[in-house]
């Protein structure tokens, strides 16, 4: 084995959370009676953080930094109280969680939720997966693509970067991945396609979670 430390992306890699995050959006939508959107084009918006997903929801004229702003409180305050109605994690990510800790691999997570968000989820979901650290989107930290996050998890745990396996569903994980020299392993379950995937250049596109046991 090769990987000492595998380091997941929340959500579409973990988690569906595209429900709950549509909803909530379009609960502050429909607060200021603005036009609603689907499920499919939420997935578009997501995966550089609670500002531009609600920035991406509002109509083009009204986003400014100040409607943003109220927009995102709004989001928070909903989603934060509706945070697991509809989430569920992926087929197969409990049972593979558990055995990489069976295995002795360390375990993180590196998400652009807020990070309140993403250890909630990660306590309500995984309360006996031993994930250390679990960071989110924090004041001073730069928002993934920046290898920021994965250098400080690198930084904490130890792990040499060839000993490292990063997980995520989107170009922006695999761009995070290469940015702090380390492999990466696409998820083609998640919110993105395969073909952005491949775009971004990931080493490893994997279909079930089980699959990510063999490159390991």
């Amino acid at each position: 084995m090769k990987t000492e430390l595998a380091i997941f992306d929340l959500d579409g890699t973990l988690l569906d959370t595209i429900g709950d995050l549509a909803v909530a959006c379009n609960a502050s939508l429909a607060l200021r009676g603005l036009p609603q959107h689907s499920y499919d084009e939420y997935c578009g918006f997501v995966g550089n953080g609670i500002m531009r997903l609600v920035e991406r929801a509002l109509p083009e004229p009204l986003r400014t930094p100040e409607n943003v702003a109220l927009m995102r409180a709004d989001f928070v305050h909903y989603y934060t109280e509706h945070i697991d109605t509809y989430t569920k994690p992926y087929p197969g990510i409990p049972e593979l969680l558990s055995e990489l800790v069976r295995r002795g691999v360390r375990l993180a997570v590196a998400s652009n939720k807020f990070q309140a968000g993403t250890e909630k989820l990660v306590r309500l979901f995984f309360p006996q997966i031993p994930f250390d650290p679990v960071f989110g989107q924090r004041a001073g930290v730069a928002l993934k693509p920046d290898p920021a996050v994965v250098e400080e998890i690198l930084a904490r745990t130890g792990i040499a970067r060839e000993r490292t396996l990063y997980i995520g569903d989107s170009g922006i994980d695999i761009e995070t991945a290469k940015a702090a020299g380390v492999r990466s392993a696409g998820v083609a379950w998640g919110f993105r396609t395969r073909a952005e995937l491949e775009q971004a250049g990931a080493d490893h596109i994997v279909d079930r979670a089980e699959e990510l046991l063999g490159i390991l």
